[in-house]
């Protein structure tokens, strides 16, 4: 069994429920950001769902330069911190160098560190010096057992509230794939493991100037990684995901979780018997 890591009233890994980590993509305006959060906190109370709200104030490694990132650290943290106030909810975003950690982690709850960069040292220690739980997105070029030295360099600093996601491995050009024996494999490290199922239907660059995705397959795969026995599911979510301006293709409807939600569930209840 895995550790517990507290996030505010959330708890994932060991005998606690299964933990749903949700938001947009990346912070396109205050007012988007609150209406996601209220569908999912209405959804999170109607279905009994520990709730984490993810945003990114910045996507700094957009397929290319002309794609909008977000509105940037300061004014996002500002947006992160009222969606936190007004709806009582942990909050987590990711960081892109050791300058943004500190800023990040005195005003969220959970620092992440995005697949592309869980190997870069200096950032890894200066999320874990915040003290704060730290998500770290496993590569897509990442061996699960790799993860190990990830989990030493963040440990060294005395952090132990560490998790691990799973968002797939590349696979050819433009194509993700899902190995699920990564999940138990990685939660052998002792960490909760959760898995994103919304990255993982990503199709990096398959647009040629943006990346793709295929929505459809992301129930088929958040159930097939809940049954092989993962603490929680990542989803990038939106009220109009046709419109949502950074990966629209893998984002979901907010309106759908609670259906899936329900089956997840069951799983995880069959699974944990």
């Amino acid at each position: 069994m895995t550790k517990q890591i507290k996030i505010g009233n959330v708890s994932i890994g060991g005998d606690a429920p299964l933990a749903l980590i949700a938001g947009p993509c990346v912070i396109e305006s205050l007012d988007i950001c609150l209406k996601i959060a209220e569908k999912l906190k209405e959804l999170s109370e109607k279905h009994k769902i520990p709730l984490i709200f993810k945003a990114s104030y910045d996507k700094a490694n957009r397929t290319s330069f002309k794609s909008y990132r977000g509105p940037g650290i300061k004014k996002g943290l500002k947006i992160l911190a009222e969606v936190g106030k007004e709806f009582g909810l942990p909050i987590l975003t990711d960081v892109h160098s050791v300058e943004e950690v500190k800023m990040a982690g005195d005003e969220v709850d959970v620092i992440q560190i995005p697949a592309f960069l869980c190997r870069q040292t200096d950032l890894l220690l200066a999320a874990g010096k915040t003290k704060k739980p730290v998500n770290v997105k496993k590569g897509q070029f990442l061996a699960p057992w790799d993860v190990q030295h990830i989990i030493q360099k963040i440990e060294s600093t005395g952090n132990k509230q560490i998790i691990l996601t799973e968002r797939g491995s590349s696979f050819g050009y433009n194509t993700l794939i899902v190995d699920m024996k990564s999940l138990p494999q990685m939660a052998a490290l002792g960490y909760p493991v959760i898995f994103d199922a919304t990255h993982s239907v990503q199709k990096p660059g398959g647009h040629g100037s943006m990346s793709g995705g295929d929505r459809t397959m992301v129930p088929c795969l958040a159930r097939a990684a809940v049954a092989a026995g993962c603490n929680g599911v990542f989803l990038e979510t939106h009220t109009n995901p046709d419109k949502a301006l950074s990966d629209r293709d893998n984002s979901i409807d907010v309106d759908g979780i609670g259906r899936l939600w329900d089956v997840l569930v069951k799983i995880n209840d069959a699974v944990q018997g």
